[in-house]
């Protein structure tokens, strides 16, 4: 098989929870464990760093690379999922894995994948400790898939680990409150190994407190700190004191100031991250972010109408999955929204959409493709307006250059 056959074959054989939601998961570490297993375990040739937490892992697991690659390490990063090439989650001092290593890895190892039923996380968490090994790295930063504690990453040993925050997102695996969530999160916490929390409540620093307690692991909570980042969003500031606090845990790691300082400038550059507050267009000025859960589009809507504009203009969809009806309640009223869905099964259909919009009195528009409704807003739209695209990362995903 070709690069496009063997991604059509990852993609098809086996289902993917960035597409299809709960029928891809396996929430359970056996399988993995056998997997990095038959890889003569590639994730133990490398030291790593673990990022857990509801919203900000992205960001700052890129963060981190960034630094590291300033202080002259050679990093791995894996992040899921992507937006535009399968490639992006796995780099290495920014650079996507080679198309080469992807067709090898899965041709040498199909018939095992096959007999083993495998899920698609499981195969690409595996293939990108594979390709970190092979090239040596000297760190990798790992994001975590979903949640923490049975999270196919979750067979690392970690340098240190770092926990962003808790919201209430995807319930139906994680738990039903704050402090059941902050448990699985937790669970990326290993013995003898500092954890950095970044935010933290009366719910959920206790779940915390316990667990490393157990474990043994030095707790510590993320101090404030004035770096700047080229990453737009004003969130981004929680993200910044994690990754500055939990730099001061890594002592193993050479890190001047310097190193830091311009790491949090140059982390588009030095790693490729996008749709975090991406500015895609002016007059009219486009922004196109990720965010896809009620704390996440919070922050980012609390932004958002601090910006100046005529009138403002949302392209909207989200996965079918999540609570609109938290959502809808964040959502600036005074603005038109050009209702959508991604081209995913994932994604909420339409009819549903724009039944709950109508319920909410909110003015909008219906269309058949994100890029349908963008060019109708586009249309719309004066230059002295504004043009959000948000609500799912499949939405941003088909709209970025």
């Amino acid at each position: 098989m070709d690069y496009v056959a063997t991604l059509q074959w990852l993609y098809a054989q086996l289902p993917m929870y960035q597409r299809v939601g709960p029928a891809a998961l396996n929430l359970n570490l056996d399988k993995i464990a056998t997997l990095v297993s038959h890889l003569d375990n590639p994730q133990k040739k490398f030291k790593s760093i673990h990022v857990a937490g509801t919203n900000g892992k992205g960001s700052s697991s890129h963060m981190l690379a960034a630094i590291l690659q300033k202080a002259g390490y050679a990093v791995g990063l894996y992040t899921s999922p992507h937006l535009k090439d399968f490639r992006e989650r796995i780099r290495i001092n920014g650079t996507p894995i080679a198309e080469d290593f992807v067709v090898r890895f899965v041709a040498e190892n199909k018939a095992f994948f096959e007999a083993e039923a495998f899920s698609f996380f499981e195969m690409t968490v595996a293939l990108a400790f594979d390709y970190f090994a092979s090239q040596q790295v000297d760190v990798a930063v790992i994001e975590v898939g979903l949640g923490g504690r049975l999270d196919a990453t979750n067979v690392i040993s970690p340098e240190a680990c770092l926990i962003t925050n808790i919201s209430l997102d995807h319930q139906q695996f994680l738990g039903t409150t704050r402090a059941e969530i902050a448990a699985e999160k937790a669970g990326i916490i290993k013995t003898k190994t500092p954890v950095v929390v970044v935010e933290h409540d009366a719910e959920t620093l206790p779940v915390f407190k316990a667990i490393a307690q157990e474990k043994n692991a030095p707790l510590h909570i993320a101090s404030p700190y004035d770096f700047k980042t080229d990453l737009l969003g004003d969130y981004q500031k929680q993200n910044i004191n994690g990754v500055a606090s939990l730099l001061q845990v890594l002592p193993q790691f050479s890190i001047s100031e310097e190193a830091i300082t311009n790491g949090f400038q140059n982390v588009v550059s030095n790693t490729g991250l996008r749709g975090r507050w991406e500015i895609i267009g002016n007059h009219p000025k486009i922004i196109a972010d990720v965010a896809h859960n009620s704390a996440g589009l919070k922050a980012v809507i609390a932004q958002l109408e601090s910006e100046h504009f005529k009138a403002l203009h949302v392209v909207f969809g989200v996965a079918a999955d999540k609570n609109l009806d938290a959502i809808l309640t964040l959502l600036p009223k005074k603005a038109h929204y050009y209702l959508c869905a991604a081209d995913v099964p994932r994604a909420m259909p339409i009819a549903d959409l724009a039944t709950e919009f109508k319920k909410a009195y909110f003015d909008f528009s219906t269309y058949f493709s994100v890029k349908n409704a963008l060019a109708a807003a586009k249309k719309r739209a004066v230059k002295e307006d504004l043009i959000f695209v948000g609500g799912s990362l499949f939405v941003v995903s088909e709209i970025l250059p």
